[in-house]
């Protein structure tokens, strides 16, 4: 576990004692070296199933996935923003990679806390640098409405989940993730528990987001900075599905009935925001309703807590996290060039970028599910565990596919096909690095193919 925190905290003297010429060129080295470095935690020794570095922080076969990806993203993420923050003057350029580097600290901790309470606090805690990001180097003006929608969803949500843990504590004596799933809390069927039962979770759900609480993230992602949209879309949203998953293990005899509104609402969530998707003109905002409904249905296979449903939230979580960055990555290498995100402006562009036209073709098939990669498996197994929960389900779910299979052909026909507007045809030719940032999002995703058990070796 310290074998990357502690890199990682050691990149914050790097970033503001590097001379001006080797600041992007030694961040990314030392960010990409302690995700070479993460890469050791893959390789699963412990029988016990955690291995603990401390008394507060360690790590199982359902964090380190997540660890993983956060520690592979922050190479991307300062890799991405070069062309974006390079104008700007130099301490403003140390302060951007510093916030990037706090909130993979933050969210190691987060995924790597054994204690449920430590565990809030760095949840909470990367609020801050994301915030400061999204209002900060946002594109427009809304950024700060949107930095407010993104603050005040997210607090008005976990300050009831502070309330239920402070009350956990009271009843258990205990709020460590390593005791707490043997005791289980005295629940009666009273009104009160079934409150503190939907404190637990709201928090999560806003975070992931579930449909009817969403509103903030297309805001927070059509205005954040490229950085913003990809640890929003890759891990922010992930960590509303990881405390969802450890806190469903202590909510067991009150969920069997409770859980109905909350999938009932993640399912036509699928199909509503699918639906949006396909009337959207702005291309980030399309990715970010995407994400919604893939949420979606990890919020249903993480709700009806069955291991089939666990393995299949926590592999399209890892997927999705990759594939949705590299689609943000792509809109902005667009927006980069032409400065607009309407698609009807910065249409064509197959003719004059046709390799990258052909990395939005592939990130567009991942997006909707591809065979054989993790995406498919990922649904096809919360598809299934739905199924056999209640049969009606796949009514829902297949309609969720086949809206995202139509979504994602409009996305790639809108954007590349098509007559290349005049206003269009002089712009400059894409960077190796652009190339390099798109081939590190998507190999990870065609190595998974071969060993997906990385992923969901812990439910067996």
């Amino acid at each position: 576990m310290l074998k990357v925190l502690i890199p990682t905290i050691m990149l914050f003297p790097t970033i503001w004692l590097t001379p001006t010429k080797w600041l992007w060129t030694g961040t990314i080295a030392h960010s990409l070296s302690i995700a070479l470095m993460s890469l050791t935690w893959l390789k699963w020794t412990s029988e016990t199933g955690w291995t603990a570095s401390n008394m507060y922080l360690g790590a199982d076969p359902l964090s380190t996935p997540l660890m993983v990806l956060t520690c592979w993203l922050l190479p991307l993420m300062i890799l991405a923003s070069q062309n974006h923050i390079n104008p700007e003057p130099i301490n403003r350029q140390r302060l951007y990679i510093t916030l990037l580097t706090s909130l993979q600290a933050f969210l190691i901790m987060a995924f790597g806390a054994t204690e449920i309470i430590m565990f809030y606090i760095m949840f909470e805690a990367t609020l801050i640098p994301t915030l400061i990001i999204i209002t900060r180097w946002g594109n427009q003006t809304e950024r700060l409405n949107a930095g407010t929608y993104f603050l005040f969803y997210t607090l008005a949500g976990s300050l009831p989940l502070l309330v239920a843990l402070l009350l956990l504590q009271q009843s258990t004596g205990t709020l460590s993730m390593l005791v707490i799933q043997y005791s289980q809390p005295v629940l009666l069927n009273s009104w009160s528990h079934k409150i503190w039962w939907a404190a637990c979770l709201v928090a999560f759900l806003v975070k992931m987001p579930l449909y009817g609480v969403h509103l903030w993230l297309p805001k927070a992602h059509v205005e954040a900075p490229v950085a913003g949209s990809m640890v929003l879309a890759a891990v922010l949203l992930k960590l509303g599905g990881y405390g969802m998953m450890r806190m469903m293990i202590m909510l067991d005899p009150l969920s069997k009935e409770l859980i109905y509104p909350f999938i009932i609402l993640a399912l036509w969530g699928i199909i509503m925001t699918g639906s949006i998707c396909l009337r959207q003109t702005d291309l980030k905002s399309l990715i970010a309703y995407s994400s919604v409904s893939h949420m979606g249905l990890v919020a249903g296979g993480i709700l009806i807590q069955t291991p089939w449903g666990f393995s299949g939230a926590i592999i399209l979580m890892i997927a999705h996290g990759l594939v949705s960055s590299m689609l943000f990555c792509l809109a902005n290498t667009a927006y980069e060039r032409t400065h607009s995100r309407t698609m009807i402006l910065a249409r064509g562009l197959q003719l004059i970028f046709p390799l990258t036209a052909v990395w939005w073709f592939i990130a567009n098939l991942a997006n909707l599910a591809l065979p054989p990669l993790p995406n498919l498996m990922g649904e096809l197994m919360i598809i299934t565990t739905l199924f056999n929960w209640s049969p009606w389900t796949i009514a829902l779910t297949g309609t969720g596919t086949l809206i995202t299979a139509g979504y994602s052909h409009y996305m790639f026909l809108m954007s590349q096909r098509g007559p290349t507007p005049t206003h269009i045809m002089k712009l400059q030719p894409f960077h190796t690095r652009e190339h390099l940032l798109m081939a590190l999002h998507l190999i990870p995703v065609i190595l998974l193919v071969a060993k997906p058990e990385l992923m969901w070796g812990w439910c067996y």
